[in-house]
């Protein structure tokens, strides 16, 4: 990875004096040491008159107005230093960070509810975690280990699941999450209920793992 525990303390306490911005400093934060790929996403701004979000692509008949890759923008890969980082985002100010799904993990997504209250079992339980993110529409995102979004369908159908209506969905390949703390969509910031660390952020737990829980009390709250 590019940098140490030491240099992001050090990045963070002088990074506003030596120019950078914040986005900037998270950037080469999740590249240089969480090990994840990092793209520029779009943001969102509340319409004229109360209307729907206008989107900062400029589209707009935008689907998904501040929720997607900038697509004149490079992504920032695993590994780039604060100066790759800075250099950017300048390229880019105010950007949404993106992180696409698929590579380092995939995502297992249910209600914020659901997930709080998954996350304190899963804890009690001693089973092995990986980041996970809020967002600002009652979301929880669990990070797992990429492939869970292709064997979701045997998984759920080995535990009993298939055929429960649940909301829960996963991300895999092709899809991005909005990361702490850029906005989602203009509701507001995204956030960490569990942060990354060394030992989390390049390995995520299996799918099988978390997946029993999740949808157990996915299924609870939506009954």
């Amino acid at each position: 990875m590019g940098f140490t525990i030491g240099g992001i303390r050090d990045m963070r306490s002088g990074s506003r004096r030596r120019g950078r911005t914040s986005e900037s400093t998270t950037v080469a934060e999740y590249t240089g040491l969480w090990g994840w790929d990092v793209v520029p996403g779009a943001r969102a701004a509340r319409g004229s008159g109360g209307g729907r979000n206008e989107c900062s692509c400029g589209d707009r008949d935008c689907p998904s107005p501040g929720a997607h890759p900038l697509a004149f923008a490079p992504g920032v890969p695993a590994g780039a230093t604060l100066d790759a980082a800075a250099a950017a985002w300048e390229r880019v100010p105010g950007a949404a960070v993106l992180l696409p799904v698929g590579r380092s993990f995939d995502v297992l997504e249910v209600s914020e509810y659901a997930g709080g209250h998954a996350l304190v079992r899963l804890e009690r339980m001693g089973l092995p975690l990986g980041p996970v993110a809020a967002t600002p529409h009652g979301r929880a995102q669990f990070f797992v280990a990429p492939g869970a979004a292709a064997e979701l369908p045997e998984l759920l159908y080995r535990m009993g699941w298939d055929d429960a209506d649940l909301d829960l969905r996963c991300l895999g390949a092709g899809d991005h999450i909005t990361a702490p703390p850029s906005d989602l969509g203009g509701l507001g910031p995204v956030r960490w209920l569990r942060p990354p660390t060394l030992d989390t952020a390049g390995r995520p737990p299996h799918a099988r793992l978390v997946l029993g829980t999740l949808a157990y009390l996915s299924h609870r709250a939506g009954g």
